[in-house]
């Protein structure tokens, strides 16, 4: 890692205590950015991503998406261009050096308006490509993450400068080794694009029957080339996608609610309620009633969430 870069992180780790002096999640008054403070490992925690841009000034992170496992620090980012069901563990953090992370949530709206408004070349239309991530940080991204976070010092500054620093920030993504596959998603016509209204609707309704014919159409392949296309984009079947999907916001109806887990299971379109149970059990390592017990015992009721 070089000087400066060192010095960047030291600066975004600095800026990021300032504003979440204790542990969690914190929301921002910048529209879409999350700052992140843990001061020890954490478990696995369970949530669908949005497209977002994350970067760690401090500490170290692991990502599963399906079967795969992305690792990343201060020297990445990682981007997720889609809506995906992941699996995240803070493995790195201590009081001594906490693990404090960057994390803007952005969309396909504002990719595309970044693409018009620059002279950046529009990439082709390729075949769809994993929407999971992880790249090498550069000192110009830096930059632009540092003036963004140094805004929240500035809170009448925020509604005109905001949206400029963002444009920025996605403008040198757009720029980076992972720019074309970005931009994909923007570009109406690519497999990513279809895939991505795709899995919006799977996520926005999940609890309704699946009908993969009908999610091809909705994207103009074969139903042979939606599968492989679905799978090459999110590392797993429509089928395992909605699964997962059900399952996370299973878990969060039972933790935040006082529900039956047979009432949860049709609610997110179970039609059985031991099926439920048993995906349930091999998703989380327990049926539900034991493992939000568990979960409440040691964090109270509100979920452990890794943003």
């Amino acid at each position: 890692m070089s000087e400066r870069i060192y010095t960047q992180h030291h600066e975004l780790a600095a800026l990021i205590l300032h504003h979440c002096p204790e542990e969690g999640v914190f929301q921002t008054a910048v529209p879409s950015l999350l700052l992140i403070h843990h001061r020890e490992m954490t478990d696995k925690a369970y949530q669908v991503y949005k497209p977002c841009f994350c970067c760690i000034a401090s500490g170290a992170k692991d990502i599963f998406l399906a079967n795969e496992h992305l690792s990343y620090g201060p020297s990445n980012y990682l981007i997720a261009s889609m809506n995906l069901p992941v699996v995240g563990q803070v493995v790195q953090a201590s009081q001594a050096e906490p693990y404090l992370s960057f994390k803007l949530e952005f969309s396909q709206t504002q990719i595309l308006e970044v693409l018009n408004e620059t002279d950046l070349t529009q990439p082709t239309r390729e075949t769809a490509r994993r929407a999971l991530f992880v790249g090498q940080t550069e000192p110009t991204l830096l930059d632009a993450v540092i003036r963004l976070t140094k805004l929240l010092d500035q809170p009448k500054d925020i509604s005109f400068l905001a949206p400029l620093f963002v444009k920025e920030i996605l403008y040198k993504l757009l720029q980076g080794g992972f720019g074309s596959m970005l931009a994909q998603i923007a570009l109406e016509g690519s497999s990513s694009y279809r895939i991505r209204e795709v899995i919006e609707q799977i996520t926005r309704h999940y609890e309704q029957p699946l009908r993969v014919d009908e999610l091809a159409e909705m994207a103009s392949m074969s139903v042979s080339s939606f599968h492989r296309n679905f799978k090459e984009v999110t590392a797993m079947s429509p089928l395992q996608f909605q699964k997962q999907v059900r399952l996370q916001e299973a878990r969060r109806i039972l933790l935040s609610e006082s529900a039956d887990a047979a009432d949860v299971a049709f609610r997110v379109g179970y039609e059985s309620a031991s099926q439920f149970s048993r995906e349930y059990a091999r998703m989380f390592g327990a049926p539900p009633r034991a493992d939000i017990k568990q979960l409440k015992q040691k964090y109270g009721n509100i979920l452990n969430v890794n943003a």
